[in-house]
């Protein structure tokens, strides 16, 4: 009989600053060598329970709780969080907050060096977590001058060597680029079964986290477990749709083709998903005409010219050029520290090219202020927090007309014409503390508008967000594209938010542009993706298994998802 090592009965929490409970009467047994997936949207409480089984709740924040947690048949009321920590090791959604050392090797090393572990011992241990996740190489380097997934692996190896029997990793792909993604959900499974962890895994982007298999899924909305089943249970029935996750894409394609896909199929993942009876259902529903959404585009609006830059006499950029036209929707994607972001703050003038010209309007932007390019070109930060400096909506929606000097008739017009387009009528004379995440985003967005730019570039828009605030914002920043003819260029890494919400797509790869034309040409290629660090979609791969041409499938399924959303299929 298999060893129950995280116990939670009839429990319930509820933080003192709040009316309500946040988790509801949890009941839940994970047993020794389990790999558990706890799945949710945003605000369902996942990351709470999370938090109760590695002693941060109650320690970290006051809270009031009935009922029992037990971690390795010890009551976590009663324990320190250093005892605790003693049987979980937790990887946090940001590693940085987790890097206390110098270097990788310190870093690691800090918690034994608290212990008093023997300097011999400790350099063992560090050596041997270190090689467990690949970086023994990296002993030496700065944590913080990491790439995201070495971030992550240099994080695992500071819980790995007190030799826990639980890893808790929340929200583990969050900052990372798809490639990166892919090889912490394979490292994690190696972990699990080269050193038999009990492993609890938070996300919300389900068809990620089952690139590998998991033994059960633990599904939350609202502070409660809505579902406690199999992956494949779980896949074929509508708790995903009525809970707001997204199902994976290769499933929506079969069900769109009117295939039944029960537990018997595998369908956990798109390579063990079992196609017999449903290749022709597929092929006939590819062959049904489907009109292509078309997009008017204007004039150029800013432009890139042979542009090069450094950092440290280090190249960021090499030799990149592109136009943006009025009205496009782009998608600007690469692995974390292709130039992405040096690109943004190029077009926005925070960085001037070493070589080449930007042009705004065909203005060379060298003859421009900052003011000037700001009022073209605005950019939305991926955490809206950071953006954020008033304590009122208005306040914040107006700043930049209030600094220009513009006429109380002026703000007061365009300050309601943004606020009915954003959707925010209801809130002009709201708190920003009283806003929503999403709510926010709209704020930042809206403090933009009132500019009137002509490009807005969004850095990782639906990060950290579940589908349906996803959907929600997306749909909102589309409405934005056609209803003002804004050029908008997407930052990220999320491949389908790319070939649903853009036309276009600009591959970077080690400072170079590698492609640049039709998303689904180009995201189709195995190439660029292999190059740039990217995945293909597994609609992609669905096309391939059916022996249909992967790029006219995927443009297929988006343009029939487009009407199928308009309400006409």
């Amino acid at each position: 009989m298999a060893t129950p090592v995280i116990e939670f009965k009839n429990f319930t929490l509820r933080y003192t600053s709040q009316k309500k409970p946040t988790l509801h009467d949890i009941n839940l047994t994970i047993c020794q060598g389990e790999k558990v997936l706890i799945l949710g949207p945003s605000g369902s409480g996942k990351s709470t329970l999370g938090n109760c089984l590695n002693g941060l709740l109650p320690f970290s924040t006051k809270a009031e709780f009935t009922g029992s947690v037990k971690v390795a048949g010890l009551e976590t009321r009663e324990q320190s969080i250093h005892k605790l920590s003693a049987h979980v090791g937790t990887v946090m959604q940001d590693s940085d907050c987790q890097f206390a050392g110098l270097t990788v090797g310190e870093d690691v090393a800090f918690s034994l060096e608290n212990d008093r572990v023997p300097r011999p011992i400790m350099l063992q241990k560090v050596k041997q977590a270190l090689g467990i996740v690949d970086m023994t190489a990296f002993e030496q380097h700065v944590p913080f001058a990491l790439s995201g997934g070495q971030k992550q692996k240099a994080a695992l190896a500071g819980v790995l060597h007190n030799d826990v029997d639980i890893l808790l990793f929340d929200e583990p792909l969050a900052a990372l680029d798809p490639m990166a993604g892919l090889q912490a959900i394979e490292l994690i499974d190696r972990i699990h079964k080269e050193q038999g962890k009990t492993i609890v895994i938070i996300e919300h982007r389900l068809e990620d986290v089952l690139h590998r298999p998991v033994d059960r899924v633990i599904l939350m909305d609202r502070g409660r477990i809505v579902a406690d089943t199999t992956p494949a249970q779980l896949l074929c029935g509508s708790l995903l749709q009525d809970n707001g996750i997204r199902e994976p894409l290769y499933l929506t394609a079969l069900k769109y083709a009117g295939c039944t896909v029960s537990p018997q199929d595998e369908p956990d993942s798109i390579s063990s998903i079992r196609l017999e009876g449903k290749l022709d259902h597929l092929r006939a529903w590819f062959a049904q005409p489907v009109p292509p959404l078309v997009r008017q585009t204007g004039p150029c609006v800013a432009e890139l010219q042979h542009v090069s830059f450094s950092y440290d006499k280090k190249p960021v950029l090499k030799d990149v050029s592109f136009q943006l036209f009025q009205g496009e929707r782009v998608a600007l994607v690469g692995k974390n520290g292709a130039g992405k972001s040096t690109i943004a703050h190029m077009l926005m003038g925070i960085r001037r090219p070493k070589d080449g010209s930007v042009l705004v309007e065909g203005k060379d932007y060298a003859s421009l202020s900052i003011k000037e390019i700001g009022e073209r070109i605005g950019y939305v930060m991926q955490n809206p927090n950071h953006m954020l400096i008033k304590d009122m909506i208005r306040e914040e929606v107006t700043l930049a007309l209030t600094l220009r000097g513009a006429s109380k008739e002026e703000i007061d017009g365009k300050f309601e014409q943004v606020m009915e387009l954003c959707g925010l009528s209801g809130m002009k004379n709201w708190p920003v503390s009283a806003l929503s995440y999403g709510q926010k985003k709209r704020v930042t967005i809206a403090s933009l508008l009132v500019t009137q730019p002509k490009v807005m570039i969004l850095d990782e828009p639906t990060a950290g967000q579940d589908f349906r605030h996803y959907r929600e914002i997306m749909e909102f920043l589309d409405e934005l594209n056609r209803k003002m003819g804004l050029t908008v260029v997407f930052i990220t890494h999320d491949m389908h938010l790319a070939i649903e919400y853009t036309d276009r797509v600009i591959v970077m790869a080690d400072g170079e542009k590698i492609a640049d034309g039709d998303v689904f040409r180009v995201l189709s290629n195995e190439a660029v993706l292999q190059r740039a660090h990217l995945k293909e979609t597994s609609l992609c791969a669905l096309a391939r298994r059916a022996g249909l041409p992967p790029e006219a499938f995927v443009r297929h399924f988006i343009h029939y998802e487009r009407m199928v959303r308009a309400g006409e299929q």
